[in-house]
């Protein structure tokens, strides 16, 4: 998909001097293009998730068995409301990811951090995209998706607690 990239964001740039953080990447005519690239990439890893929440829920004990499966749906959400998103702004569909291998973690615990620290560069992922929309539904639904995502930071972080640290007697 070929964008093109306006010139000018604003009066002033590039002339405008920044006191603190420069701001213009931010403006979404500039954030647009790479927005949709991360949908795509976002998107693109649905069936490497699949896989990981069927391990995970495999050998999560029982009782957080529904944890993971609340996380597990939320995702399945979102690949939904990303492929909405894509298909109204380009109207093509986001074309099927090819087969992935996957390496299960060794165990439970590796599994927590790896879907741990995968939900922090969602969180950052998502707010890169919700820079690109100026549509205020597309920004609610991104800041739905990555709200869930800092909930399920906070699941993660429980069930590490309960699983991986070790207790004092």
């Amino acid at each position: 998909m070929n964008i093109s990239i306006p010139k000018s964001p604003y009066p002033g740039y590039p002339f405008t001097t920044y006191k603190y953080h420069p701001t213009f990447m931010y403006v979404p005519m500039f954030a647009y293009p790479e927005a949709i690239q991360l949908i795509l990439q976002s998107v693109s890893a649905e069936k490497e998730d699949d896989l990981f929440y069927s391990f995970l829920l495999k050998v999560a004990p029982e009782g957080q068995k529904e944890i993971v499966a609340s996380i597990r749906d939320d995702e399945l959400k979102h690949f939904k409301m990303l492929r909405q998103i894509y298909w109204e702004v380009t109207g093509q569909e986001i074309p099927q990811a090819p087969e992935v291998t996957f390496q299960e973690p060794g165990s439970f615990c590796e599994g927590i951090q790896k879907a741990l620290f995968g939900e922090l560069s969602a969180v950052e992922r998502y707010r890169k995209i919700l820079f690109g929309f100026e549509f205020l539904p597309y920004r609610n639904m991104i800041t739905e998706i990555y709200t869930d995502e800092l909930k399920h930071g906070v699941k993660w972080n429980f069930l590490y607690s309960l699983n991986c640290i070790p207790r004092s007697r």
